[in-house]
């Protein structure tokens, strides 16, 4: 049996769906499986979020998915939480090859979710974009510069794509201070850092996503956008609306 999560689905044919899966000791795999109906459909745990246990056929790009399970209860994203997951998954299917294996992603993967369920904080997605990019090969080292040195915490550093980080004169909003790049190899960012970290990691994930944009991302600004909205105008009592 294999264990894995849903990263997405979409209809097949027939009953069934291509559902793209991050499976422990495959990587990503893309397969078909049937939905079934009443009491045998699987449609209620085909589901983000959910461990799942399963048999796993075929040799092709398309693999069989068949005896499907939950394999434990599903981790608990709600809220805007559930965007910050969809959007962990959005990365995987967009960056990730079919059956790359990335084994070490579905260990990190399950412990960002977990790590999310119990309390979520920003820090969270630029280490797990981290590690998918090491994954990738695609993120230099952040312990020395492109001379060998090492990151002082002091120092300001400016990044040469596919290259490195050498030393730079002083602050600016295109260099990154040592202090940010050494807590973020660290996995200890604090808030002062989570500016520069977002966008080097989105500078570093920019060539594997393209120019098509993130659903999640538009999906969670338009949910925003709509809020605020609501409670703008939203009749409320004056003292309510002076705390806006």
């Amino acid at each position: 049996m294999e264990r894995g999560y849903v990263l997405h689905t979409r209809p097949f044919k027939d009953s069934s769906v291509l559902v793209n899966m991050l499976i422990d000791g495959h990587g990503r795999v893309d397969c078909v499986a049937r939905l079934g109906s009443g009491k045998t459909s699987i449609k209620s745990i085909l589901q983000p979020f959910q461990p799942l246990i399963f048999q796993l056929s075929g040799r092709t790009s398309l693999r069989n998915m068949s005896s499907l399970e939950a394999g434990s209860p599903a981790i608990p994203l709600s809220g805007d939480v559930s965007f910050a997951g969809f959007y962990l998954n959005e990365l995987l299917v967009r960056c990730i090859a079919v059956d790359h294996g990335a084994e070490s992603l579905f260990f990190t993967y399950h412990k960002t979710l977990m790590s999310m369920a119990a309390g979520f904080c920003e820090s969270q997605l630029r280490y797990f974009e981290l590690s998918l990019l090491k994954e990738l090969g695609l993120m230099p080292t952040l312990r020395t510069d492109l001379c060998q040195d090492p990151i002082e915490p002091d120092y300001y550093y400016r990044l040469l794509p596919d290259e490195g980080f050498v030393n730079a004169l002083g602050p600016k909003t295109s260099h990154y201070s040592g202090e940010m790049l050494l807590a973020l190899d660290e996995h200890r960012l604090e808030a002062s850092h989570l500016r520069q970290a977002k966008y080097l990691m989105r500078l570093m994930l920019a060539p594997c996503l393209g120019d098509k944009p993130l659903k999640s991302r538009a999906l969670f600004r338009y949910k925003v956008a709509s809020q605020l909205t609501k409670e703008l105008f939203s009749p409320e009592t004056p003292a309510k609306q002076k705390s806006l």
